[in-house]
């Protein structure tokens, strides 16, 4: 071993102590991290593609089909076992689960499946296909049993594919019909309203974050209370305030009408429009507060040189400014766009019915419908695309890649 391999062997043994003391203290913070943020979302993700519902409910149902060519109704086996199977689970949960996970596949599968378990629970006699196709013609054909067996497995495609507008049938993967079809747009609507919004964060907010940066600590103080100002009142009450404010009876439509500018009032609110100034007013310190941080960091001699060589305003700020801002421009762009996507509030309070972005659907689904998958598979969809334009703008930006050692 060299000398200098030796020294470095040293400072490592040095450090260790440090480093434990280190990750001690971070040690509260990581557990927590752990327990109450990565696990719950984690937990609430994977049921995107779990499917316990059909394989927990059905055991006996799915080994009987192994043995079916899929060409016409199964055998009388698989009607035993079907039989079998939801005479077993009377009136517990897992039969309105298994209904419910069926009439998700095919809409009609749920009062079906209901309606034959309590047939079944009453025991009656074999022979079962006859009796069973007798209750319901619909068990005499192959689309339930193919149903069946296709979701036998613990995980399934579903979810995942109702999100893109998607269904898998006996041909493949195909598209949901265009009556049915509703996610893919709202994905689209989410990703406008959410680049309008930052646009429009951007555009306001770097004049007032260059103004702070070049101000006088006394005045920047005070330009910031001001910035900052809108944290300082619930979400819920700055929505509601624009509503007051924005309505046909509000203080804007009666100041343009009283400006001469219009003669009856303009609808301002329950729309696009209302949507974008709410959400703008909400998220623009989200904007500013990451661009004055690097703004604040550029001398005033860059400018001022680039006059100096024959630059003008407009020059010197494409070539010697903006190269410069660029990291808080992405780091607030980012950081406010990521933030829209998600946006639930102020949608629901100040959007039309036109204007519900995702996260609409995604509190939908597991409030109201209860329908867990199909809200985790949103959120799977809602992530994989933050993801990629995460990774998207790094590219374009040329950020290089952070390596933990």
């Amino acid at each position: 071993m060299t000398a200098v391999e030796a020294l470095d062997v040293a400072v490592r043994r040095a450090r260790r102590p440090q480093q434990r003391a280190m990750l001690a203290l971070m040690a509260p913070a990581l557990l927590f991290l752990g327990a109450f943020f990565v696990l719950p979302i984690g937990e609430f993700l994977t049921r995107g593609v779990a499917n316990p519902e059909i394989p927990g409910a059905l055991p006996s149902t799915i080994a009987a089909l192994a043995a079916w060519d899929g060409g016409g109704a199964p055998d009388e086996p698989a009607y035993a076992a079907l039989v079998a199977d939801l005479g077993a689970l009377g009136d517990r949960p897992e039969l309105i689960a298994l209904a419910r996970r069926l009439n998700d596949e095919v809409p009609g599968y749920r009062s079906l499946v209901l309606r034959t378990a309590r047939w079944a629970a009453e025991h009656p006699a074999a022979p079962y296909k006859a009796a069973v196709i007798a209750l319901d013609a619909r068990w005499g054909g192959r689309a339930i049993w193919s149903t069946i067996r296709r979701e036998r497995l613990p995980v399934t495609a579903f979810y995942l594919l109702s999100a893109l507008d998607l269904r898998l049938s006996a041909r493949g993967v195909e598209r949901t019909p265009a009556e049915s079809a509703a996610f893919v747009e709202v994905l689209g609507r989410t990703l406008v309203i959410a680049g309008s919004v930052t646009m429009l964060c951007l555009a306001i907010g770097f004049p007032v974050a260059a103004v702070i940066a070049g101000a006088r600590p006394a005045v920047a103080n005070l330009l910031f209370m001001v910035v900052l100002l809108p944290f300082w009142s619930s979400l819920l009450v700055r929505a509601i305030a624009w509503i007051v404010l924005l309505q046909n009876q509000g203080v804007v439509n009666h100041a343009l009408i009283d400006l001469g500018l219009i003669d009856a009032p303009v609808t301002l609110i329950f729309n696009r429009f209302g949507l974008l100034v709410a959400m703008t007013h909400v998220l623009l310190p989200f904007m500013i507060l990451p661009l004055h941080a690097v703004l604040k960091t550029i001398p005033r001699e860059h400018m001022r040189a680039a006059a100096a060589l024959g630059a003008g305003p407009i020059t010197a700020f494409r070539r010697v400014y903006l190269p410069q801002a660029l990291p808080g421009i992405a780091a607030g762009s980012a950081l406010v766009f990521v933030i829209s996507l998600g946006y639930y509030i102020v949608p629901a309070l100040v959007g039309g019915p036109r204007e519900q972005m995702i996260g609409y659907f995604i509190a939908y689904f597991t409030s109201s419908a209860v329908d867990w998958g199909m809200a985790s598979a949103l959120g799977i969809m809602l992530l994989a695309t933050t993801a990629l334009i995460y990774a998207g703008l790094v590219k374009a930006i040329g950020i290089e890649r952070l390596r933990v050692r």
